[in-house]
Protein backbone atom coordinates (compact mmCIF):
# COMPACT_ATOMS: atom_id res chain seq x y z
CA UNK A 1 0.00 0.00 0.00
CA UNK A 2 1.34 3.42 -0.94
CA UNK A 3 0.86 6.67 0.98
CA UNK A 4 2.06 9.25 -1.55
CA UNK A 5 1.04 12.56 0.02
CA UNK A 6 1.48 11.83 3.71
CA UNK A 7 -2.25 12.04 4.47
CA UNK A 8 -2.46 8.42 5.54
CA UNK A 9 -4.65 7.55 2.58
CA UNK A 10 -3.18 5.05 0.17
CA UNK A 11 -2.83 5.49 -3.57
CA UNK A 12 -4.90 2.34 -3.98
CA UNK A 13 -7.78 3.94 -2.09
CA UNK A 14 -7.66 7.02 -4.30
CA UNK A 15 -7.46 4.81 -7.39
CA UNK A 16 -10.57 2.93 -6.32
CA UNK A 17 -12.42 6.17 -5.64
CA UNK A 18 -11.41 7.43 -9.09
CA UNK A 19 -12.71 4.27 -10.75
CA UNK A 20 -15.97 4.52 -8.81
CA UNK A 21 -16.51 8.13 -9.86
CA UNK A 22 -16.01 7.23 -13.51
CA UNK A 23 -18.35 4.24 -13.32
CA UNK A 24 -21.05 6.58 -12.06
CA UNK A 25 -20.51 8.88 -15.06
CA UNK A 26 -22.00 6.39 -17.52
CA UNK A 27 -20.60 6.80 -21.02
CA UNK A 28 -17.49 8.97 -20.72
CA UNK A 29 -15.54 11.20 -23.10
CA UNK A 30 -12.05 12.08 -21.85
CA UNK A 31 -10.46 15.32 -23.05
CA UNK A 32 -7.21 13.60 -23.99
CA UNK A 33 -3.92 15.33 -24.78
CA UNK A 34 -1.69 12.32 -24.17
CA UNK A 35 -0.04 13.95 -21.17
CA UNK A 36 0.22 12.16 -17.84
CA UNK A 37 -3.00 13.58 -16.35
CA UNK A 38 -5.32 12.82 -19.25
CA UNK A 39 -3.63 9.45 -19.82
CA UNK A 40 -4.37 8.40 -16.26
CA UNK A 41 -7.99 9.51 -16.66
CA UNK A 42 -8.22 7.65 -19.97
CA UNK A 43 -6.81 4.47 -18.41
CA UNK A 44 -9.16 4.78 -15.45
CA UNK A 45 -12.12 5.38 -17.79
CA UNK A 46 -11.19 2.33 -19.84
CA UNK A 47 -10.99 0.20 -16.69
CA UNK A 48 -14.20 1.58 -15.22
CA UNK A 49 -16.33 1.95 -18.34
CA UNK A 50 -14.82 -0.33 -20.96
CA UNK A 51 -16.30 0.27 -24.41
CA UNK A 52 -18.39 3.12 -23.01
CA UNK A 53 -15.26 5.30 -22.76
CA UNK A 54 -13.72 7.38 -25.54
CA UNK A 55 -10.62 9.60 -25.58
CA UNK A 56 -11.00 12.81 -27.59
CA UNK A 57 -7.94 14.70 -28.81
CA UNK A 58 -8.23 18.23 -30.17
CA UNK A 59 -5.98 19.18 -33.08
CA UNK A 60 -5.19 22.75 -34.12
CA UNK A 61 -2.08 24.82 -34.97
CA UNK A 62 -1.39 25.14 -31.23
CA UNK A 63 -0.57 21.42 -30.90
CA UNK A 64 3.19 20.81 -30.84
CA UNK A 65 4.84 18.51 -33.38
CA UNK A 66 4.71 14.87 -32.41
CA UNK A 67 2.02 15.25 -29.75
CA UNK A 68 -0.79 13.77 -31.85
CA UNK A 69 1.25 10.68 -32.74
CA UNK A 70 2.21 10.29 -29.08
CA UNK A 71 -1.45 10.56 -28.03
CA UNK A 72 -2.46 7.93 -30.58
CA UNK A 73 0.17 5.53 -29.28
CA UNK A 74 -0.79 5.89 -25.63
CA UNK A 75 -4.51 5.53 -26.46
CA UNK A 76 -3.72 2.35 -28.36
CA UNK A 77 -1.71 1.00 -25.43
CA UNK A 78 -4.54 1.82 -23.03
CA UNK A 79 -7.06 0.18 -25.35
CA UNK A 80 -9.51 3.07 -25.34
CA UNK A 81 -11.45 4.24 -28.39
CA UNK A 82 -9.73 7.35 -29.73
CA UNK A 83 -11.32 10.18 -31.71
CA UNK A 84 -9.48 13.20 -33.15
CA UNK A 85 -11.39 16.42 -33.75
CA UNK A 86 -10.30 19.68 -35.37
CA UNK A 87 -10.86 22.74 -33.22
CA UNK A 88 -10.90 26.33 -34.44
CA UNK A 89 -10.00 28.46 -31.45
CA UNK A 90 -7.99 30.76 -33.73
CA UNK A 91 -11.30 32.03 -35.14
CA UNK A 92 -12.24 33.36 -31.69
CA UNK A 93 -11.16 37.02 -31.20
CA UNK A 94 -10.77 36.52 -27.46
CA UNK A 95 -8.30 33.71 -28.06
CA UNK A 96 -6.27 35.63 -30.64
CA UNK A 97 -6.15 38.72 -28.40
CA UNK A 98 -4.21 36.60 -25.88
CA UNK A 99 -5.21 38.28 -22.67
CA UNK A 100 -4.82 36.42 -19.39
CA UNK A 101 -7.97 34.36 -20.09
CA UNK A 102 -6.90 32.93 -23.46
CA UNK A 103 -7.29 29.35 -22.27
CA UNK A 104 -10.93 29.95 -21.42
CA UNK A 105 -11.69 30.34 -25.13
CA UNK A 106 -9.60 27.31 -26.09
CA UNK A 107 -11.34 24.99 -23.63
CA UNK A 108 -14.74 26.46 -24.51
CA UNK A 109 -14.11 25.55 -28.15
CA UNK A 110 -13.06 22.01 -27.26
CA UNK A 111 -15.96 21.34 -24.90
CA UNK A 112 -18.45 22.85 -27.35
CA UNK A 113 -17.16 20.60 -30.12
CA UNK A 114 -17.52 17.54 -27.90
CA UNK A 115 -20.99 18.65 -26.78
CA UNK A 116 -22.11 18.95 -30.40
CA UNK A 117 -20.89 15.40 -31.03
CA UNK A 118 -22.48 13.76 -27.98
CA UNK A 119 -24.75 11.51 -30.05
CA UNK A 120 -21.97 10.61 -32.47
CA UNK A 121 -19.52 9.90 -29.65
CA UNK A 122 -22.20 8.18 -27.56
CA UNK A 123 -21.28 9.87 -24.29
CA UNK A 124 -23.16 11.11 -21.23
CA UNK A 125 -20.34 12.86 -19.38
CA UNK A 126 -17.25 14.79 -20.46
CA UNK A 127 -14.22 14.68 -18.12
CA UNK A 128 -10.84 16.38 -18.08
CA UNK A 129 -7.46 15.78 -16.43
CA UNK A 130 -7.39 18.54 -13.81
CA UNK A 131 -5.91 17.34 -10.53
CA UNK A 132 -5.90 18.67 -6.97
CA UNK A 133 -2.75 20.74 -7.45
CA UNK A 134 -4.31 22.65 -10.35
CA UNK A 135 -6.58 24.54 -7.96
CA UNK A 136 -3.71 26.82 -6.97
CA UNK A 137 -2.68 27.65 -10.54
CA UNK A 138 -3.93 30.19 -13.09
CA UNK A 139 -6.28 28.05 -15.17
CA UNK A 140 -9.11 29.92 -16.91
CA UNK A 141 -9.99 26.71 -18.75
CA UNK A 142 -11.52 25.42 -15.52
CA UNK A 143 -14.20 28.10 -15.78
CA UNK A 144 -15.12 26.79 -19.23
CA UNK A 145 -15.36 23.30 -17.75
CA UNK A 146 -17.61 24.51 -14.95
CA UNK A 147 -19.96 26.29 -17.36
CA UNK A 148 -20.36 23.12 -19.42
CA UNK A 149 -20.65 20.63 -16.55
CA UNK A 150 -17.34 18.99 -17.46
CA UNK A 151 -16.10 16.93 -14.53
CA UNK A 152 -12.58 16.58 -13.13
CA UNK A 153 -12.40 13.06 -11.66
CA UNK A 154 -8.77 13.32 -10.53
CA UNK A 155 -9.59 16.43 -8.54
CA UNK A 156 -12.84 14.95 -7.21
CA UNK A 157 -11.01 11.80 -6.10
CA UNK A 158 -8.37 13.90 -4.31
CA UNK A 159 -5.37 13.01 -6.49
CA UNK A 160 -2.37 15.33 -6.49
CA UNK A 161 0.13 15.54 -9.34
CA UNK A 162 2.43 13.19 -7.43
CA UNK A 163 -0.46 10.73 -7.06
CA UNK A 164 -1.18 10.94 -10.79
CA UNK A 165 2.42 10.17 -11.71
CA UNK A 166 2.55 7.31 -9.22
CA UNK A 167 -0.69 5.85 -10.58
CA UNK A 168 0.59 6.17 -14.14
CA UNK A 169 3.69 4.26 -13.11
CA UNK A 170 1.58 1.62 -11.35
CA UNK A 171 -0.36 1.16 -14.60
CA UNK A 172 2.87 1.02 -16.68
CA UNK A 173 1.98 4.12 -18.67
CA UNK A 174 5.15 5.36 -20.40
CA UNK A 175 4.14 8.98 -19.83
CA UNK A 176 4.42 8.68 -16.06
CA UNK A 177 7.46 11.00 -16.03
CA UNK A 178 6.60 13.04 -19.13
CA UNK A 179 7.21 16.77 -18.56
CA UNK A 180 4.24 19.12 -18.80
CA UNK A 181 3.58 20.02 -22.43
CA UNK A 182 1.07 22.85 -22.62
CA UNK A 183 -0.11 24.15 -25.99
CA UNK A 184 2.18 26.25 -28.14
CA UNK A 185 0.00 29.34 -27.68
CA UNK A 186 1.10 29.42 -24.03
CA UNK A 187 4.55 30.46 -25.27
CA UNK A 188 3.23 33.74 -26.71
CA UNK A 189 3.50 36.69 -24.31
CA UNK A 190 0.16 38.01 -23.06
CA UNK A 191 -0.96 40.92 -25.20
CA UNK A 192 0.86 39.65 -28.29
CA UNK A 193 -1.68 38.23 -30.72
CA UNK A 194 -1.66 34.47 -31.12
CA UNK A 195 -1.45 33.47 -34.78
CA UNK A 196 -0.79 30.15 -36.55
CA UNK A 197 2.44 31.61 -37.96
CA UNK A 198 3.74 32.52 -34.51
CA UNK A 199 2.98 29.16 -32.95
CA UNK A 200 4.57 27.38 -35.93
CA UNK A 201 7.69 29.48 -35.40
CA UNK A 202 7.83 28.54 -31.72
CA UNK A 203 7.27 24.88 -32.57
CA UNK A 204 10.13 24.89 -35.08
CA UNK A 205 12.46 26.62 -32.61
CA UNK A 206 11.69 24.19 -29.79
CA UNK A 207 12.03 21.21 -32.11
CA UNK A 208 15.48 22.46 -33.16
CA UNK A 209 16.63 22.95 -29.55
CA UNK A 210 15.19 19.64 -28.40
CA UNK A 211 16.81 17.64 -31.19
CA UNK A 212 20.13 19.51 -31.19
CA UNK A 213 20.74 19.53 -27.44
CA UNK A 214 18.75 16.49 -26.32
CA UNK A 215 16.53 18.53 -24.01
CA UNK A 216 13.31 17.19 -22.48
CA UNK A 217 12.20 20.41 -20.82
CA UNK A 218 12.44 23.78 -22.52
CA UNK A 219 10.37 26.74 -23.66
CA UNK A 220 10.86 29.28 -26.43
CA UNK A 221 8.82 32.27 -25.30
CA UNK A 222 7.80 34.72 -28.02
CA UNK A 223 7.84 38.20 -26.53
CA UNK A 224 6.91 41.49 -28.23
CA UNK A 225 9.06 42.70 -31.13
CA UNK A 226 9.66 39.08 -32.18
CA UNK A 227 12.05 38.43 -29.32
CA UNK A 228 12.72 34.78 -28.47
CA UNK A 229 13.34 34.13 -24.77
CA UNK A 230 14.76 30.63 -24.35
CA UNK A 231 14.25 28.77 -21.08
CA UNK A 232 16.25 25.59 -20.51
CA UNK A 233 17.39 23.76 -17.34
CA UNK A 234 20.29 25.56 -15.66
CA UNK A 235 22.71 22.73 -16.45
CA UNK A 236 22.09 23.30 -20.17
CA UNK A 237 22.87 27.03 -20.12
CA UNK A 238 26.66 26.69 -20.70
CA UNK A 239 26.09 24.41 -23.68
CA UNK A 240 23.73 26.86 -25.36
CA UNK A 241 26.10 29.74 -24.67
CA UNK A 242 28.93 27.77 -26.26
CA UNK A 243 26.75 27.06 -29.30
CA UNK A 244 25.10 30.47 -29.32
CA UNK A 245 26.02 31.24 -32.93
CA UNK A 246 24.17 28.13 -34.13
CA UNK A 247 21.16 28.96 -31.95
CA UNK A 248 20.98 32.56 -33.14
CA UNK A 249 21.38 31.58 -36.77
CA UNK A 250 18.59 29.00 -36.59
CA UNK A 251 16.10 31.13 -34.69
CA UNK A 252 16.64 34.25 -36.75
CA UNK A 253 16.13 32.15 -39.87
CA UNK A 254 12.72 31.27 -38.42
CA UNK A 255 11.77 34.95 -38.16
CA UNK A 256 12.81 35.96 -34.64
CA UNK A 257 14.51 39.37 -34.55
CA UNK A 258 16.24 38.92 -31.21
CA UNK A 259 17.36 35.77 -29.42
CA UNK A 260 17.88 35.77 -25.65
CA UNK A 261 18.72 33.12 -23.07
CA UNK A 262 16.84 33.40 -19.77
CA UNK A 263 19.40 33.13 -16.95
CA UNK A 264 16.74 31.95 -14.49
CA UNK A 265 16.42 28.78 -16.53
CA UNK A 266 13.36 26.68 -17.30
CA UNK A 267 10.26 27.19 -15.16
CA UNK A 268 6.65 26.37 -15.90
CA UNK A 269 4.19 29.23 -15.95
CA UNK A 270 6.74 32.04 -16.18
CA UNK A 271 4.43 34.05 -18.47
CA UNK A 272 1.98 34.36 -15.58
CA UNK A 273 4.48 36.53 -13.67
CA UNK A 274 3.28 39.58 -15.65
CA UNK A 275 -0.39 39.12 -14.71
CA UNK A 276 -1.81 41.22 -11.86
CA UNK A 277 -2.81 39.23 -8.80
CA UNK A 278 -6.50 40.03 -9.37
CA UNK A 279 -6.34 38.37 -12.78
CA UNK A 280 -4.65 35.29 -11.35
CA UNK A 281 -7.53 34.76 -8.95
CA UNK A 282 -10.55 36.35 -10.61
CA UNK A 283 -13.73 34.23 -10.73
CA UNK A 284 -13.90 34.11 -14.53
CA UNK A 285 -10.27 33.09 -14.66
CA UNK A 286 -10.29 30.27 -12.25
CA UNK A 287 -7.94 27.63 -12.54
CA UNK A 288 -5.54 27.20 -18.38
CA UNK A 289 -2.79 25.46 -18.66
CA UNK A 290 0.75 26.19 -17.69
CA UNK A 291 2.07 29.15 -19.63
Amino acid sequence: MTDIDGTGETLEAKRDRLLGLLRDCGRVAVAFSGGVDSSVVARAAQLACGERAVAVTAVSPSLASGELDAARKIAEQIGIRHVVIRTDEFAEPGYVANAGNRCYFCKSELYTQVEQRRDELQVDTVVNGANLDDQGDHRPGMQAAKERAVRSPLLEAGLTKADVRALARMWDLPVWDKPASPCLSSRIAYGVEVTPERVRRVDAAETFLRETFGLRELRVRLESNDLARIEVPLVALPVLVERRADVVEQLTSLGFRYVTLDLEGFRSGSMNAVLPIEQLTLPTGTPATDA
